[in-house]
């Protein structure tokens, strides 16, 4: 099962230059959450502070009672044991076929045997529908496939915290369809909490659990899908439904100029809610709540046609 992951006040600058501050937000343990923001907002920086790589300017990221903001390296490095990492290339060894690329952790990590070595390996590479392709160099394959590959590796230590900064970037929408079922699968079936950096909207709108968006150097909001996809905040529902009349800009905010050109102008009304993404096997998750519950349970109308099935098919196309 996943664990929780407690961010408190977080801030991280670059010299002079604030990424973001006092974010605070709690990922739940076994569930997939997504993280939206236009480019520059320092997603992937978030991600990289969760694990360790970079170190915020104050604040704390507690894992398992630990907080991994100011705990000693040693420490660190074992609270590292319980992620697992898809990078946004994928991050394969060029020399190296995929099956070393995979079990490259097992080596490193483990004294594993390379007779076990090499069952769990195939094990993550049928997961991942890659049987087969075991022998081939990462650039003998396709962008997508690379994407499965890096997925197999970051699973291969049975982690409890799956981190994917861009995995849909370079694919084509039926690939990144196919991936994020592979996602949503995953996490049936091994119950870990996954966070999901992306641009892609369609999969922000069918895929987690929660959804949170970084936007001018803040977290403007985190919390179950259902909440940011019904919300009249205007940079939320700029951003999740893909609009150009609100806060956001060609550069990250919009001036006033701008703004003022705006006043008065009708926005389009938000879209129906999608259902969310099941496992293929059709058993729901662990941690997947029935259609329309939040809606239900703050009072909060759904716009017109939300959870409607042929919704699923519009989501993920």
């Amino acid at each position: 099962m996943g664990v929780e992951i407690q961010v408190t006040d977080l801030t991280k600058s670059f010299g002079n230059q604030l990424i973001w501050g006092d974010v605070t937000l709690t990922i739940p343990a076994g569930e997939i959450c997504v993280m939206l923001g236009p480019s520059g907002t320092g997603k992937s920086v978030f991600l990289k502070a969760l694990i360790g790589l970079l170190k915020p300017d104050r604040g704390s990221i507690v894992i398992e009672g630990v907080d991994i903001a100011t705990c000693p390296e040693r420490q660190l490095y074992e609270v590292r044991k319980l992620f697992g990492v898809l990078f946004q290339d994928g991050a394969m060894f060029g020399s190296m076929n995929l099956y070393d690329n995979v079990a490259f952790p097992l080596r490193e990590h483990t004294k594993k045997p390379e007779s076990e070595i090499r069952d769990i390996v195939m094990e993550k590479m049928e997961l991942v529908g890659l049987l087969g392709a075991e022998d081939k160099l990462p650039g003998e394959i396709s962008g997508g496939m690379r994407k499965r590959a890096g997925l197999a590796r970051a699973l291969v230590l049975d982690p409890e915290i799956v981190l994917c900064d861009e995995p849909d970037s370079g694919l084509d929408p039926v690939r990144t369809s196919f991936l994020n079922q592979l996602i949503v699968d995953l996490n049936a079936q091994i119950d870990a909490t996954f966070l999901i950096v992306t641009h892609d909207i369609n999969t922000a709108r069918s895929v987690p659990d929660n959804i949170g968006l970084l936007y001018h150097k803040h977290l403007a909001m985190f919390g179950p899908r259902e909440m940011l996809l019904s919300s009249e905040e205007p940079v939320v529902r700029q951003f999740l439904n893909a609009q150009k009349v609100g806060p956001i800009g060609m550069s990250e905010e919009k001036d006033a100029d701008e703004l003022a050109a705006e006043e008065g102008m009708d926005l389009p009304p938000l879209p129906p809610i999608p259902l969310q993404l099941e496992p293929s096997n059709g058993i729901p998750r662990r941690s997947q709540r029935p259609p329309g519950e939040w809606c239900r349970m703050h009072g909060v109308v759904p716009p017109p046609g939300s959870f409607e099935p042929n919704m699923t098919m519009l989501a993920g196309a």
